[in-house]
């Protein structure tokens, strides 16, 4: 084959120009894809941050929050009513002691607390019992429920049965069809009246 040469006005010959054109193309591709390919420490990286939206772990996360603040709020009220306690409690005993002896304080503080300790058991326990009551009562709402719910499904069965019925020739019995529209009409005007 023949050589070309380059001619005089500075163009190249077709070999450069070709290899050119594949540059451009090659970072035409590269700026199109969104740079280069990346490393494996990378890639590695990029996938084990979590940047996706997962709302399961957002409702979990939601959740411990607020039940966090509940807590909070709890231990903040209990502290304040031990809190109240212990200021009732301290004001009130310069007045015993004034009254009575050291002996007879102490027995007084011991009652104070067997008393409270009872108390406490007292509400303890009939705060159960309102609950147990609540409970059973739902329970009975909860069966008669049920069991009407039941007895409507038999009877709907039932009707749907009849309703099916054919005679030997596949036609369907109108006797059960009759009396249904019968018993809707009746039904209908008694609540009219």
């Amino acid at each position: 084959m023949k050589r070309r040469e380059p001619k005089d006005d500075g163009i190249m010959d077709g070999s450069k120009s070709n290899t050119i054109g594949k540059n451009k193309k090659k970072k035409k591709n590269i700026q199109r894809l969104g740079g280069t390919a990346l490393s494996l420490e990378a890639f590695a990286n990029a996938k084990s941050t979590n940047q996706h939206h997962n709302p399961a772990f957002k409702k979990k996360q939601r959740e411990f929050y607020k039940n966090a603040k509940y807590v909070s709020k709890y231990r903040k009220s209990l502290k304040q009513h031990t809190s109240q306690q212990n200021d009732a409690s301290s004001s009130a005993k310069p007045a015993q002691d004034e009254n009575e002896t050291e002996d007879g304080g102490e027995m007084n503080i011991s009652l104070k607390k067997k008393k409270k300790k009872q108390s406490l058991e007292e509400l303890y326990e009939k705060r159960h019992e309102e609950e147990e009551w609540a409970r059973r009562e739902r329970d009975a709402i909860f069966q008669a429920k049920k069991e009407e719910r039941e007895k409507a499904e038999a009877q709907r069965k039932e009707l749907r049965s009849k309703m099916f019925k054919k005679t030997r020739h596949g036609q369907p019995v109108m006797k059960y069809r009759i009396e249904h529209l019968l018993q809707t009409i009746q039904g209908s005007s008694k609540k009219l009246s």
